[in-house]
């Protein structure tokens, strides 16, 4: 990838065969731009999808920007369009309705014999899997574990919602629980969480699910809208707040240390070696995310 998984903030789904909405995406400023050949494009519309991929990805490479393409499962449409995706080398391939170690490792074959075909370096196209399931959500570790290509998976909603009967709204209480095991999840199996879209039209709401999702331990979120990309890079990159106050953590902890003290009070907060280390992972995301200009 041309990202570390945690600097890759936004990853911005898109239909694979509507030029205007390709248009869009690569405007739009989003880290990672996932080219849908699955439910954001229609059966008919495939084949126009498929040809427009080489472009498509080459213009996202010369962006900067991570270039993904949503395939088919494996057992459907996958292998036309992983054949169409590998000659233009994706950075990822994005696999929809994740849930088994089977589904993963089928993918990992294929894309390894396209490698292999094409003169690809072994390896360098990384998998995601969509969790969009019940199923999905609670066997992250076993998908993790299944391809050594996949260094985060996605959490989905919409199909989510529907396989839980849960009923949709704006404050998302309905998938909370599912945020939160999923971030678990990924995490023990030390894979890159990355947050599932909102899909109602307000950027407000948006970036107050963001907020939210940050403030359990997400780095990254998808989206549908290409207008939210820029609003929530700037929710989940470090403020100067954050830097200031991170920044006067790590002085206090240090001079504390040096004076003997097993903790300090900065801010009203007593800061012991778990905060001291969170705000030096702050400090240190916020340099590498400047990095990338």
């Amino acid at each position: 990838m041309r990202r570390d998984p945690d600097l890759t903030r936004t990853w911005l789904f898109g239909p694979g065969a509507d030029a205007r909405a390709h248009e869009a995406m690569l405007a739009s400023g989003a880290d990672a731009l996932i080219v849908d050949l699955e439910d954001f494009t229609p059966p008919p519309r495939r084949a126009d999808a498929r040809r427009a991929l080489a472009g498509l990805l080459e213009r996202c490479h010369a962006a900067g920007r991570v270039a993904a393409v949503r395939v088919n499962p494996m057992d459907a449409d996958g292998p036309l369009d992983l054949a169409a995706a590998m000659p233009a080398r994706p950075d990822v391939v994005a696999l929809p309705m994740a849930a088994t170690a089977a589904q993963i490792h089928a993918l990992d074959a294929a894309i390894t014999h396209w490698e292999a075909t094409l003169g690809i370096a072994a390896g360098a196209t990384a998998i995601l899997p969509v969790c969009e399931t019940a199923l999905g959500v609670v066997e992250v570790r076993a998908l993790a574990r299944a391809s050594r290509r996949i260094r985060a998976a996605l959490l989905g909603v919409e199909d989510l919602a529907a396989d839980l009967g849960a009923e949709r709204q704006p404050d998302a209480v309905e998938l909370d629980h599912a945020r939160r095991r999923f971030l678990l999840e990924c995490r023990a199996a030390r894979i890159e969480p990355i947050d599932a879209p909102y899909t109602f039209g307000d950027v407000e709401g948006a970036v107050r699910e963001a907020r939210y999702a940050r403030r359990l331990g997400y780095r990254c979120k998808s989206l549908v809208l290409p207008g939210h990309a820029r609003a929530l890079n700037a929710a989940l990159t470090p403020s100067e707040d954050d830097v200031r106050r991170a920044a006067a953590i790590v002085t206090a902890f240090e001079a504390g240390r040096a004076r003997g003290e097993d903790r300090v009070e900065v801010e009203g907060l007593w800061v012991e070696v778990p905060t001291y280390r969170n705000a030096q992972r702050l400090l240190e995301r916020a340099r590498r995310l400047a990095a990338l200009g």
